[in-house]
């Protein structure tokens, strides 16, 4: 059955007179009268009663007019979702994230975004760097927000607002209360550390650190997520290098100190396919964009 048909249909049930349902239509009565006989032969009923003075809907036309209706409304609503996804207004986005992204600028953009664009839907998904990755790579994640310098080809990044590394101790640590810390300090200490596997560019990043300060670190507790690693040293399991903007999660029996004369910052990304940019996609890249450069940079009392 051809759409037109139930157009030619509908209007000239409003109408009830040929001439000016021709007119609505911007046709001529012949193959507006045609196109009905095409309907009514196909449904095998009679629509409308014509005489020379009248046309009227038989019982068969309104029970069939409701339903005419109900499609057409449907088939104009399709058509509004179909231009507003291509115009990046309706859709959805799959977004990767790892745990630490919490603190960081990942939920304000996530929330500019749905101001710019309520209409798209997010859904979040917390996966390791290199999870993110691999779904990136086949497609699986629309982008993610990841510890990570640099993306594989053929995916694209835009670097995250800057963080930096300072030491996180015990609260009853006898560094715990100084304005800074020498790492070299701590080189006697047990240090939690973040899992290579998990994440190379986080467990390389702390490592480099070391590296600068000259000290070779006894490490264990290899741990998945920065709130694990300071977790583990609210109980007293060592002392850790961490994202300064682990701070926000607020974890009981800790302190935060700024490291002396020594900055690094933590490594942080939005990745995307570059070959699998939607209009929903794009405006979110350009959300994030604008927060990249309207973040702060962070303070560091120990630069």
């Amino acid at each position: 059955m051809k759409l037109h048909l139930l157009r030619y249909f509908a209007v000239l049930a409003e109408e009830l007179h040929f001439g000016r349902a021709a007119e609505r239509l911007a046709i001529t009565q012949p193959p507006l009268s045609s196109g009905i006989k095409a309907l009514e032969d196909e449904l095998g009923v009679r629509l409308f009663e014509r005489t020379s003075k009248q046309v009227a809907l038989t019982p068969a036309g309104h029970a069939y007019l409701a339903e005419v209706r109900v499609a057409l409304d449907r088939v104009a609503r399709a058509g509004e979702t179909a231009r507003a996804v291509a115009a990046g207004q309706r859709g959805r986005l799959d977004i990767g994230f790892t745990g630490s992204m919490v603190y960081r600028d990942m939920p304000a953009i996530v929330r500019a975004f749905g101001e710019r664009a309520p209409g798209i839907e997010v859904n979040l998904r917390e996966m390791s760097s290199g999870e993110q990755l691999e779904a990136l790579l086949h497609r699986q994640l629309h982008a993610g927000f990841i510890n990570a310098s640099v993306v594989p080809t053929p995916l694209r990044s835009l670097p995250l607002a800057e963080d930096h590394f300072v030491a996180c101790l015990p609260q009853d640590h006898t560094l715990a209360g100084q304005a800074e810390v020498d790492l070299r300090s701590l080189a006697d200490e047990t240090f939690v550390m973040f899992a290579r596997d998990v994440a190379p560019a986080n467990h390389d990043n702390v490592i480099a650190l070391f590296h600068r300060a000259g000290i070779h670190p006894h490490t264990r507790h290899a741990t998945r997520q920065w709130l694990t690693v300071v977790a583990l040293v609210a109980m007293r399991m060592g002392v850790a290098l961490v994202p300064a903007s682990m701070a926000q999660a607020a974890v009981q029996g800790v302190r935060f100190v700024p490291i002396a004369r020594l900055h690094h910052p933590t490594v942080g990304v939005l990745a995307w396919h570059g070959e699998a940019v939607t209009p929903a996609l794009q405006t979110f890249l350009d959300v994030a964009a604008t927060a990249a450069r309207s973040s702060p940079r962070p303070e560091n009392p120990g630069r």
